[in-house]
């Protein structure tokens, strides 16, 4: 029989700011299912998703050759949010992750907003990679309707993730293998055709990369415009953290993460895009047509190169599906137990935050009948909802390391298993970069209404979490001591 737990958002806790005290998950009701091969697994997979094999199109278009640059410019920036948080997360792992460091550092309104905020990025990831598995499955079973296939994904990972930890893990661990080595076989084929190695292929040399209006097409504001593209396509690598706390060893767990953050982003982005643009002309329209990476398989002769990506594709999709409900329901799950939400929702069956796992996969439900009403404009919808999240995430998290950092150096030097690179300049200079990206956001006109929506949502989170901090406070101050 499953026991049943739940943790009390009131419980007593040490001040806040204590290095490794207030709010991690020492003694949590959470389960250490997850092992050291699924978390080097998940993080390795984690940076292969759809919007690597997909969404790149879009930024090859806009940027030609120098996508190279875009995205080798905003992975260094992914590197360093990276790193800082896995310094975090190796002083004081938690399920909460960068929420619980911002509470630490700034106060409970900033965990609050940096929380809820990644949360409804997830649930909304969610409901859009549920759609884009229908899209392929409506494909090859003509006739069948979109919302059926949403409502069968999001049953068979809801259900997953009801279950054991453990099972999340196999899950990614089987997802995250299968396109680790689809990516590989991508990569090892195109170098063979760089190289003029590949049967029935002769190497383009630097033709493409350098004809057809040469490295910059587009100029800068291509570039840019690319450089927006890839940021987007890096979003999901926090997941990792989260995970962490769940393992049976969470600061090794996260200190091999994250340090092998650099060369994954190395190979697996800027690698496959230098591959792509080396062997096809930027200009080439079955890049944005058919995907860049179906594109190329067909140039090199593959036999089936769409239906084989289609199925890659598929197999990202359903793996971010199950992160992202994994990732969701956990944050929840942390904010809850922190007084930051709903008291039910912090209820623990079996070491599984059921009830957020329930409450978090609700937004994919809901969209089976939002993909039936209205399926054209959905997707676009969803998109401009969570646009810039990710940034003010990554902004939250720079911020939160500058002052921990500051904390654990005085109180408890020992904890810094895991050091942010060139500190305090290298962190500083990541903030400059998001502020920077969100700036040109505001700027282009496809990407303004994101930066209203993600603004919208950051003022009413902040602002709500400054009212029950304030709340909170006056409660403390009026029990009796």
């Amino acid at each position: 029989m499953s026991q049943s737990t739940t943790t009390s958002p009131d419980r007593q806790t040490p001040p806040q700011g204590a290095p490794g005290s207030p709010h991690g998950d020492a003694g949590s009701p959470l389960g250490n299912g997850l092992k050291q091969r699924h978390l080097s697994m998940i993080a390795l997979g984690g940076v292969i998703g759809a919007g690597l094999f997909v969404g790149s199109g879009a930024g090859i278009a806009a940027a030609g050759p120098s996508i190279v640059l875009a995205y080798a410019a905003s992975g260094l920036l992914v590197m360093f949010v990276m790193r800082m948080l896995g310094e975090m997360s190796a002083a004081d792992p938690a399920s909460g992750s960068f929420s619980v460091h911002a509470e630490r550092a700034i106060g409970p309104w900033a965990g609050f907003t940096a929380g809820w905020m990644f949360w409804t990025l997830l649930c909304v990831g969610v409901a859009i990679e549920a759609i884009g598995a229908a899209h392929i499955m409506t494909g090859w079973f003509p006739g069948t309707a979109s919302w059926m296939w949403v409502l069968l994904f999001m049953a068979v990972f809801c259900g997953s993730n009801l279950a054991a930890v453990s099972h999340f893990g196999e899950f990614e661990f089987w997802f995250s293998a299968l396109k680790i080595g689809a990516i590989g076989l991508f990569l090892t084929l195109g170098v063979l055709a760089v190289l003029g190695l590949l049967p029935g292929t002769g190497s383009p040399g630097a033709a493409n990369l350098l004809h057809d209006g040469g490295f910059l097409p587009n100029g800068v504001d291509g570039l840019l415009v690319g450089l927006l593209a890839s940021v987007v396509a890096y979003g999901g690598l926090e997941t990792v953290t989260i995970a962490a706390a769940e393992s049976q060893d969470p600061v090794k767990g996260v200190a091999t993460a994250v340090r092998t953050t650099m060369w994954r982003i190395a190979i697996v982005y800027v690698g496959s895009m230098l591959v792509i643009v080396t062997l096809l002309p930027w200009n080439d329209p079955a890049v944005t047509a058919d995907g860049p990476y179906a594109a190329t398989l067909d140039h090199l002769g593959i036999p089936a190169a769409g239906e084989i990506m289609n199925v890659v594709i598929l197999i990202a999709l359903l793996s971010a599906m199950n992160a992202n409900i994994y990732g969701s329901s956990r944050m929840a799950y942390s904010l809850v137990s922190r007084g930051q939400g709903p008291k039910a929702l912090g209820k623990v069956t079996g070491r599984v935050p059921r009830r957020a796992v329930l409450a978090s996969s609700g937004f994919g439900f809901v969209t089976v009948l939002l993909s039936y009403w209205y399926p054209q404009t959905l997707f676009a919808w969803l998109l401009n909802m969570v646009g810039g999240v990710i940034l003010v995430v990554w902004g939250f998290i720079a911020v939160s390391q500058f002052l921990l950092r500051r904390r654990l150096e005085r109180e408890a030097p020992g904890k810094l298993v895991v050091r942010m690179w060139g500190f305090p300049y290298l962190t500083w200079a990541a903030l400059a970069g998001v502020v920077g990206v969100l700036v040109l956001m505001a700027l282009g006109e496809d990407t303004r209404v994101q930066v209203v929506f993600t603004g919208g949502l950051t003022a009413a989170l902040a602002a709500t979490g400054y009212v029950l901090q304030r709340r909170a406070a006056a409660r403390g101050a009026a029990r009796p001591h």
